[in-house]
């Protein structure tokens, strides 16, 4: 995935020194914001934000309290780079929060392995499920709030298994946990082999997943999710269990019931731009899509496409 850093000084000196320094690193994309338009840095929800404090026109500590005064970008990491040598204005802008203060002039390889190692670590922390690797919900929320203030036309595709917990039930969490583990694997190779940039893939939490990707045809990927998640999920299951096509499982009675193999359902909402205000409505819509889906046995995926009234 395309890591965007934001470049903020208002003579465009800086731009050119970093896209020449990452030349080799197709992962990194250096943008170039004048400081009067941090708003749209912001909006975008940056990788990383490295202010030329030698090149903007406005004071640096105020331009560090509203990056860090933005919900979305809390956590977003800054560097400032400068040639300002006193002590204490490096202290007041370390202050704020502000992960590094680095003095001119700056050695290239530092400059750039500093970069390259806080975006590793950046990563790692944003990998809030430690099961799957993938983002949680403070990201998730993030990327749609991007993607509707941007007025961008995208797919969010809600994803749960069916019949799951009858699966732990019957082979335990340990096992469980590769299902789910799979099944993230699974969501996000087909993601990325059908879209090169701009997708997102999170973990919402127990089956829950959700996969946010540009445009509004999705029926391809649906069915490519599907078809390798029912292909391979068998591999999980008994020779026994796979040749009857259920599991027996005793109720809280002591009656024995027979569940299906898990599959997967996916609720899809096709979010043109100015359809939706908030992510709450997306959210709405997709429960009620994604509950068409599991009312389907088997493996299945049912796609929301309703305009703006």
């Amino acid at each position: 995935m395309v890591q965007e850093i934001y470049i903020i000084d208002d003579d465009d000196s800086s731009i050119l020194v970093f896209r020449e320094l990452f030349k080799d690193d197709k992962e990194y994309k250096f943008i170039s914001v004048k400081s009067e338009q941090i708003d749209v840095a912001l909006r975008n929800i940056p990788a990383i934000i490295i202010i030329n404090e030698d090149a903007i026109e406005v004071d640096v500590i105020d331009l560090c309290k509203k990056i860090r005064n933005d919900d979305d970008n809390s956590i977003t990491p800054v560097i400032v780079v400068s040639s300002d040598a006193d002590k204490q204005h490096r202290i007041d802008i370390l202050k704020q929060s502000i992960e590094y203060y680095i003095k001119k002039p700056v050695n290239e390889k530092y400059l750039y392995y500093t970069v390259k190692n806080l975006n590793r670590l950046m990563n790692i922390n944003r990998r809030i499920s430690p099961l799957t690797g993938l983002p949680g919900n403070v990201q998730i929320h993030a990327e749609l709030k991007k993607r509707l203030a941007n007025k961008e036309d995208f797919c969010v595709l809600y994803l749960d298994l069916d019949n799951f917990k009858a699966y732990n039930d019957v082979y335990g969490f340990l096992k469980g946990d590769q299902i789910i583990k799979f099944t993230a694997d699974t969501i996000v190779t087909s993601v990325h082999d059908a879209y090169q940039e701009d997708t997102f893939v999170g973990h919402i939490g127990g089956d829950d997943f959700i996969a946010i990707i540009p445009g509004t045809n999705c029926e391809k990927l649906c069915q490519n999710i599907i078809a390798s998640f029912d292909n391979k999920v068998l591999s999980f299951y008994t020779p026994e269990d796979v040749k009857k096509g259920y599991i027996e499982v005793p109720n809280r009675k002591g009656i024995i019931e027979q569940f299906p193999l898990t599959s997967i359902s996916i609720g899809v909402v096709v979010a043109t731009a100015n359809r939706f205000f908030n992510i709450l409505e997306i959210g709405e819509v997709g429960a009620q899509v994604k509950h068409a889906a599991k009312s389907v046995v088997g493996s299945s995926y049912a796609i929301d496409k309703r305009k703006n009234d």
